[in-house]
């Protein structure tokens, strides 16, 4: 399955991995393969340890992941890496590599004696998931790793635990056996036992190995290629309380670092851009004050505030400094109480919940205000006295019942009211969907709720004013009727673009005195657009993407529905390898996107690629007053150079066709937002009040003459979106 990469440039200096202990794992072997040509891949780590190309094959040279990479035929092919046996001494080691095939059983790391059995064999199995061979202990992890995509793979040996890792998260967990470590031969692309054998068909790059077993959050750092040079260890660390008005900041350096720019304010993104006045100095020691005379905050440290700093190592005679660091934080606790518990607007709380919260800077006693209502919670003057305790019990609780409270806390001098927190016991209505709250909604949007273990039937209410729906009774235009336990769900029709809306469920059981229930007001806000498609809804069972996206291949056989004989164009959507036949990595937003092969190449079909849909929903492309047409996509960098194209159509007349001002679009590899003003085909003579089809193309519309290319294209998010609001002055 496809995963999403983050590249990053090789650094051509001796890595060191700063552990979470006081030990460092020294990277004993490093091949980069980005020598080009040759027979001998050099080892980067300073080691010595160099790669030298098996005489019997022929491994290739080739563009990798990460610069170059070495492809290897699967036939006497290999890399041999014996001399990596004397830096290694024991059975605590990490190895790890970037591979990209389509094929099955194959070694891409292994250790081997003539005779010796498999001691250690790491690559891909036959139905082609993550293989481990520890001598007698063999075991396989899913996902599929053999589908022509680049993965990043590791294993760690701590002694008598092993783990395995796919694209940075770890697949596996075993006891191994053998003796690695007591092997002279080790290869990569094959294992040895007389002669070569298991051998890996397909791409190897960037292959590390390290004499020491990395943690989870190092073998992420090294598959992205980086994060050995960048500071670590924060004190305070990472999202630590500071009762304090004042804080001491270290850090353990990066391994190259000769100074550190120091970067310390009250916004993580400016922060994470230097902007603001973030950046606050440069120095060599590794300790920073914050909140003294002298220092920043010279007037102390503000209450309920978080703090965010980063330090970059500094290097001028390294040419990729500085190394940007990762954003830390601490923050000062506010006067006022805070995390409570329950959480604020937590759900299904037991009847018997106690409740508690963390005390506000300096507190001495605390005061607790409970009841029903928010507004007297709000508006009480004084609460019950708790003395230095911050744990209330309520007493029995309701079903289905939405209780509020607030701590307030006395610092000795002042009392400090608390924010006013809900929650709802168990039985009561939940799981809205929309979120409450949520926002960029479709105007589309059916509503759905999950039934209170109460309830035999609900009641609907819903309008554009909160005071409105919360006083709502059933002879309010408010109410929009009853709903059978079993259809918790509501249609409001299509809803107005970037607007608010309220609704409440109240829940009905005549045997019960206690009914109805009122539920909570929940709002959600509609987004500016309407959606096209955002690929969301795709499965693999009655809503297959072909189907709602007609390709070059079609679905289905005659004489059975649905069935479609493909539009004969070089396009294919889908990927039969995931659970909804759609990517569901690589997405924009959301959770899936559209995988777009395209063949501009291909035997009796035409010489571009097109998938169609047909629309039964937003055919007015000039409602609300939308004016424009965005398609987020992405490509792929070794994809063949081609246009992408946009057409449109009406029941009648030919498709009008907007193509991207990128002639090489496909090889773009981030996502982009393509804008296309409605107009551009309004000026071709669509009627935008009644579009009928859309279709995402490749190549030159119409060409059945000139080969083209070949690739992998990613779509999501289609849309159509109002203007953007006028400036304020």
């Amino acid at each position: 399955m496809c995963r999403k990469f983050c590249f990053f440039t090789s650094f051509t200096i001796v890595l060191v991995i700063v552990l979470t202990s006081t030990a460092k794992a020294e990277l004993i072997g490093w091949w980069t393969f980005d020598e080009g040509s040759g027979t001998t891949a050099f080892d980067s780590s300073g080691k010595g340890n160099d790669g030298i190309l098996g005489p019997e094959g022929d491994p290739k040279w080739v563009d990798g992941i990460i610069g170059g990479a070495i492809e290897l035929d699967g036939s006497d092919d290999y890399i041999a890496i014996d001399s990596i046996a004397d830096d290694l001494t024991e059975n605590n080691f990490t190895v790890s590599a970037w591979i990209k095939t389509t094929a099955g059983e194959g070694n891409v790391i292994g250790a081997n004696d003539s005779g010796s059995g498999h001691q250690f064999i790491f690559g891909v199995t036959g139905s082609g998931t993550l293989l481990v061979e520890a001598s007698s202990n063999i075991n396989s992890y899913p996902p599929v790793i053999n589908d022509g995509e680049w993965h990043f793979i590791a294993y760690v040996r701590d002694g008598t635990t092993a783990y395995a890792y796919t694209d940075g998260k770890l697949v596996g967990m075993e006891t191994p056996d053998g003796n690695p470590a007591g092997q002279v031969r080790w290869s990569i692309g094959q294992e040895w036992d007389d002669s070569p054998s298991d051998e890996f068909t397909g791409l190897v790059d960037d292959v590390h190995f390290f004499n020491h077993p990395l943690t989870e959050d190092e073998i992420q750092r090294v598959m992205k290629g980086g994060g050995f040079v960048l500071s670590s260890r924060p004190e305070p660390a990472d999202g630590a309380i500071i009762y304090d008005t004042s804080v001491s900041l270290s850090w353990k350096p990066g391994d190259f670092a000769v100074s550190h720019d120091i970067y310390l304010g009250e916004t993580f993104n400016d922060v994470n851009d230097g902007t603001g006045g973030t950046f606050r100095a440069n120095q060599v020691d590794a300790l920073f004050a914050a909140g003294l005379s002298g220092y920043p905050y010279p007037d102390g440290l503000v209450h309920g505030t978080t703090y965010y700093w980063r330090i970059d190592e500094v290097n001028e005679a390294e040419p990729n400094s500085p190394w940007k660091g990762e954003i830390w934080s601490f923050t000062i606790p506010p006067n006022t109480a805070y995390a409570p518990d329950p959480a604020d607007g937590a759900e299904f709380v037991e009847l018997n919940a106690q409740l508690s919260w963390a005390m506000g800077f300096d507190a001495k006693l605390h005061y607790i205000v409970f009841g029903e209502d928010y507004d007297e919670v709000s508006n009480a003057d004084v609460g019950m006295p708790m003395g230095g305790n911050t744990n209330y019990n309520p007493g029995p609780l309701k079903m289905a019942k939405t209780y509020y409270w607030r701590a307030d806390e006395f610092d000795g001098t002042e009392t400090h009211k608390g924010q006013v927190w809900s929650f709802t016991t168990i039985g009561a209505v939940s799981g809205p969907n929309p979120a409450d709250g949520a926002v960029d909604v479709k105007p589309s949007v059916i509503l759905t709720w999950d039934a209170g273990s109460v309830a035999t039937s609900h009641e609907v209410y819903f309008g554009m004013d909160a005071d409105a729906v919360k006083n709502a009774t059933t002879d309010s235009t408010e109410y929009k009727g009853p709903k059978a336990l079993g259809k918790e769900s509501y249609d409001p029709d299509k809803l107005i673009l970037n607007s608010t809306y309220f609704w409440r469920i109240d829940e009905i059981n005549g045997d019960n005195p206690d009914s109805p229930w009122a539920g909570n007001i929940w709002s959600f806000t509609t987004g500016n657009f309407f959606v096209i498609d955002d690929f969301e809804t795709y499965d693999s069972e009655d809503n297959q993407i072909w189907i709602a996206w007609h390709d070059g291949i079609g679905f289905g056989g005659p004489g059975a529905e649905p069935y479609f004989t493909g539009n004969r164009t070089g396009a294919i959507v889908g990927d039969e390898d995931t659970y909804s036949y759609t990517e569901e990595t690589i997405v924009h937003d959301g959770s899936q996107s559209m995988p777009y092969f395209y063949d501009n190449n291909k035997q009796d079909f035409s010489n571009y690629s097109e998938a169609e849909l047909t629309l039964d929903y937003q055919r007015d492309w000039t409602e609300q007053g939308v004016d424009k047409l965005i398609i987020w996509f992405r490509g792929i960098l070794n994809n063949d150079a081609e246009r992408l194209y946009v057409s449109l159509s009406n029941r009648a007349g030919n498709p009008v066709v907007v193509y991207h001002d990128d002639p090489a679009a496909t090889q773009i590899v981030t996502w982009t937002e393509w804008v296309i003003p409605l107009q551009a085909f309004a000026d071709q003579g669509i009627d935008l009040t009644d579009v009928d089809r859309i279709a995402i193309g490749v190549g030159t519309r119409g060409n059945i003459t000139i080969p083209g290319g070949s690739g992998k294209m990613y779509i999501d998010g289609i849309r159509l979106f109002q203007p953007a609001p006028e400036p304020q002055p």
